[in-house]
């Protein structure tokens, strides 16, 4: 079978992490990488032994050799760069967010399907084990009626953080603060297990960092199923603290960390909680990053190109945490509860 060809377009903090997942599939070969800062690019060719170094990803892009590319530019420039790829022919792994306005995902979203080329998210708290199993258990109706479903992300990050790149803390290119940027993951997912958001209720505001975002923001929602939940994200507390999940029903309740599951309890059940492996990453360091998912959702996209059908996080998918980020924004802005419906 002949592997897989790939390209990066984005020579920054995660782009190690996609050439990782790529390089390590067996499947796959890493062909080129782009970045407009040349010797990021050149600094990741030899790192990972990528041949083809390039300034311009147009130029990536008109290799007959490269299948499919990964998106891992500044949040804003993620449409300019997936619609590209798809006129071209390629398809494409995006890093979250998707994009950071409702018309521009909506156009990545329509060149992909008209292009006939394939959009995969990168949305790797989704293929956790903890996640997995939880969906399970929610799917197989052991929480019963759902109740509540919350989030809490309390991340930490540095003033040398936001200051060490141009568009981070930036609405033009990172599209937001503590919830675009780390919490996206976490709304993603929650918004998985629990089904779509009716209305949401917010307060966001940049607290400690001087920057145009926000670096705290506290939610209320309430989902399509009639519960209710909260999220909480912040890059402004320190210590960073575990992010943590908790669902509850009327039969039971599940909790579960970055750690491992903390509460498995359903009426009229002595079930053991589960065990699963620790998908921990620094809540502190931006540069730690777990790569677990990334190396499941590169696999998946190549399976769903070998197979013709779609990845598994699609684009129409992953831009439902950007809606709702955008709707808590909104919120926040106008002081009134914003439907999503």
């Amino acid at each position: 079978m002949n592997k897989m060809r790939f390209g990066i377009i984005g020579g920054g903090v995660i782009a190690p992490t996609h050439a990782q997942a790529i390089t390590g599939n067996s499947e796959a070969e890493l062909v080129a990488i782009a970045d407009v800062e040349l010797e990021k690019a050149e600094r990741m060719a030899v790192d990972y032994a990528i041949p083809h170094v390039y300034e311009d990803y147009q130029e990536l892009l008109k290799r007959d050799d490269i299948d499919a590319i990964t998106v891992a530019v500044p949040s804003g420039y993620h449409a300019e760069v997936v619609i590209a790829a798809a006129e071209a022919g390629k398809h494409v792994l995006c890093e979250k967010p998707l994009e950071i306005t409702a018309d521009n995902m909506t156009r990545m979203t329509a060149a992909c399907r008209k292009a006939g080329v394939k959009l995969g998210c990168v949305f790797q708290r989704r293929v956790s084990p903890a996640a997995i199993i939880t969906k399970k258990a929610m799917d197989d109706g052991k929480l019963g009626k759902l109740v509540l479903g919350d989030a809490y992300q309390k991340y930490y990050r540095s003033p040398e953080y936001y200051k060490s790149a141009g568009w981070r803390g930036t609405w033009a290119l990172d599209g937001g603060g503590a919830l675009m940027n780390q919490g996206v993951h976490g709304i993603d997912l929650i918004q998985w297990l629990m089904g779509d958001v009716q209305s949401v209720f917010a307060y966001s505001s940049a607290l400690v960092r001087e920057i145009e975002v926000e670096d705290t923001a506290v939610a209320v929602v309430k989902y399509k199923n009639g519960a209710f939940g909260v999220i909480q994200g912040t890059t402004s507390v320190y210590p960073a603290q575990e992010i943590r999940f908790e669902l509850h029903g009327e039969n039971g309740t599940i909790i579960f960390d970055d750690l491992g599951f903390k509460q498995w309890k359903f009426a009229d059940s002595e079930e053991e909680m589960p065990q699963v492996p620790s998908t921990l990453s620094s809540k502190d360091d931006p540069k730690q990053i777990a790569n677990h998912g990334h190396f499941l959702l590169v696999d998946d996209l190549i399976q769903a190109i070998r197979e013709n059908r779609d990845p598994l996080i699609t684009g129409e998918e992953g831009r439902k945490s950007v809606d709702l980020i955008l709707a808590i924004y909104e919120s926040a802005r106008t002081g009134k509860e914003i439907s999503l419906v």
